[in-house]
């Protein structure tokens, strides 16, 4: 796994299409955090734009390898194994991403009533909760659910949409815990959100790799 691991990341690194998720993510923080302002609602924006951000990633993941590329190292690594390393890949990106984000959010926002490890361990878990429930938008409007370029693209933005808003989803409930800490200055760490979020991109991953042994 570590192979496929070096060699997805080889090719997105090399591919530069990391670029625009990237840029879209920091045009966003740019714009809606300022330095200075209360750090649990700064968080809140800097943790909820991860998940289309890490969407986007997941997709360009799942759909950059030529498809005579991809048949070799499906023979060789399994076509299960590939696709995992992919999905992988895509989220690890934005997570280290976000991560650095929530640390430069936390040393430069208002934490008054906050303690800094309070505000970090809450951004960090809301930030991993969003990126991980954007990735699994991203590996189901990809291959092998979704094919066409156009379909897939606009079920993401529906996706990371209804992701954001839907009551259930571990994306929703941090932000909640965000927007309620923001009001009372209160830090909730959001453990379940982020617990559920772990089950469902496990969940989700094993649902991708399943279905592209037995279709592709």
């Amino acid at each position: 796994m570590t192979a496929l691991l070096r060699y997805q990341t080889g090719l997105l690194l090399r591919s530069q299409r990391w670029l625009a998720p990237l840029l879209l993510y920091a045009a966003v923080l740019g714009v809606g955090v300022n330095v200075g302002e209360p750090v649990l609602g700064a968080l809140g924006l800097t943790s909820a734009a991860l998940l289309p951000v890490t969407a986007w990633s997941v997709r360009i993941c799942a759909t950059q390898e030529p498809a005579a590329a991809r048949n070799v190292v499906a023979a060789a690594a399994g076509r299960g194994r590939a696709h995992l390393a992919a999905l992988v890949t895509g989220a690890a990106l934005p997570v280290l991403v976000g991560a650095v984000a929530v640390l430069a959010v936390t040393a430069t926002g208002d934490r008054r009533g906050v303690t800094a490890i309070a505000a970090t361990t809450t951004g960090l878990l809301a930030a991993v909760s969003c990126a991980l429930t954007g990735a699994v938008v991203g590996a189901l409007v990809s291959r092998p659910f979704v094919r066409a370029p156009g379909w897939s693209f606009a079920a993401l933005v529906l996706g990371s949409l209804l992701a954001l808003v839907t009551t259930g989803s571990p994306a929703k409930h941090a932000m909640t815990a965000l927007i309620t800490g923001a009001r009372t200055a209160t830090a909730d760490p959001p453990w379940l959100a982020c617990a559920g979020a772990v089950l469902l991109a496990a969940a989700t991953a094993f649902a991708a790799c399943r279905a592209t042994a037995r279709l592709e």
